[in-house]
């Protein structure tokens, strides 16, 4: 069996592609500096951020704003992990004071998901600027959700920062949420990817009323310049800042939509190696059969290998993950074509192998997946012993009205 080490180089896990990086790209946050100060200047900022609100040329814009003159940053919120981004995942986060600009950060990753009037007794604008990943249960955008949210119940202008989905932002896969899996994994009823940039949800959140019948929000969009909707963030030389611990790479963003679904089961996504998601087992798995059944789906654009791995603490990363210090054995993913690979039906085909290959080992995790997948009917088709191409086709309608309610907001 092959064994992939833990320090395996990034050289083995980078993508075939070849084509010339643009250097054009202006993020919001750039454009903010550039031409839109004067929608803040002489006002009192509440900052949503961590170590993903970078400029293009990587200054992170907290670091950037307390320095213009006439600029005055009163208030940080910091998401899960933290406003810098050091702690690991779930682990709920402390409101503090920021070391490097002694600004108060409160936190929206314990107690208060949202802020509170108090929290904002000194903001008279709001600014949200995270990099998100493109998949509806990564908990920034929600977090944007309630940012829009209460900017409306407190009358507060929100300004956000437009950034790229970095998987592309054409690309709509997976079920649509449904009204009894709201949760801060699933806080609108938005598919799994949903090929929006952060200002397209922002957009998306209010106009549908998602955030309260009848609330409305002074939303301004400080869109990019020069982004185009089919590509991945490799195309701009913008780069890559890890928006969360366990999303290193893009390789690791483009596979999370679908792999981020075995964390709803008893088998390792993977935390606890230096390749979260890209990296899947447990002890009960024997490699070349997982391989060979997930093979007989007619997989397109990805590669396989068999893996050994055994899951450690590994600091600002993750703290007891499953199957800690145990061996266990499964597949280590590689895209080879990003245009063929589809993240959200291989998730589900991946965990329809697992039920079929050890019905009496492989278990759910069964509010936690639900959750994840945002339809419990998700789940007990595959006990059931569907298809996992019936599976996916079973939410085409609400995709497709989905695709047209998400029409009206899209930027680009």
């Amino acid at each position: 069996m092959k064994k992939v080490i833990l320090f395996l180089t990034a050289v083995l896990l980078s993508s075939t592609f070849s084509f010339p990086q643009s250097n054009n790209l202006k993020v919001g946050a750039d454009r903010l500096i550039s031409d839109y100060l004067y929608l803040i200047k002489g006002k009192r900022i509440g900052l949503v951020t961590n170590e993903s609100g970078v400029l293009s040329n990587g200054t992170p814009l907290i670091d950037s704003l307390v320095h213009i003159e006439g600029v005055k940053v009163t208030a940080l919120f910091g998401p899960e992990h933290g406003i810098r981004g050091s702690a690991p995942a779930g682990e709920k986060v402390e409101s503090s004071v920021d070391a490097k600009t002694g600004i108060p950060v409160y936190s929206l990753y314990g107690p208060n998901k949202k802020p509170s009037p108090e929290m904002l007794k000194n903001v008279d604008v709001l600014i949200y600027d995270i990099q998100d990943v493109g998949a509806r249960f990564y908990t920034f955008i929600s977090t944007l959700f309630y940012i829009v949210q209460a900017g409306a119940e407190n009358h507060i202008p929100v300004i956000v920062l437009d950034r790229p989905n970095p998987i592309n932002g054409i690309n709509v896969e997976g079920p649509v949420r449904k009204k009894d899996q709201t949760s801060f994994v699933g806080i609108a009823p938005i598919p799994i990817m949903h090929g929006m940039t952060v200002g397209e949800l922002a957009r998306l959140y209010a106009g549908e009323g998602y955030i309260g019948k009848g609330l409305k929000c002074d939303l301004k969009i400080i869109k990019m310049k020069n982004w185009n909707r089919k590509y991945y963030l490799d195309h701009y030389t913008l780069p890559w800042v890890k928006p969360s611990p366990n999303i290193p790479d893009l390789e690791t963003a483009i596979v999370y939509p679908g792999t981020c679904l075995i964390e709803g089961t008893n088998v390792s996504e993977g935390r606890g190696t230096y390749h979260p998601f890209l990296t899947i087992g447990a002890p009960f798995i024997t490699p070349d059969s997982l391989i060979v059944k997930l093979k007989s789906y007619g997989l397109k654009g990805v590669d396989l290998s068999p893996v050994e791995f055994t899951p450690v603490d590994i600091p600002g990363m993750v703290t007891n993950p499953k199957y800690k210090i145990e061996t266990c054995s499964g597949i280590f993913i590689k895209i080879t074509h990003r245009s063929k690979f589809k993240p959200v039906d291989f998730g589900i085909e991946l965990v329809c192998a697992l039920h079929s290959l050890y019905p009496s080992q492989f278990k759910f995790r069964d509010a936690g997946f639900d959750r994840l997948s945002g339809d419990k009917t998700v789940r007990e088709k595959i006990l059931e012993g569907k298809s996992p191409a019936g599976i996916i086709k079973s939410w085409n309608k609400e995709l497709n009205q989905f695709m047209k309610i998400r029409k009206k907001y899209l930027l680009y």
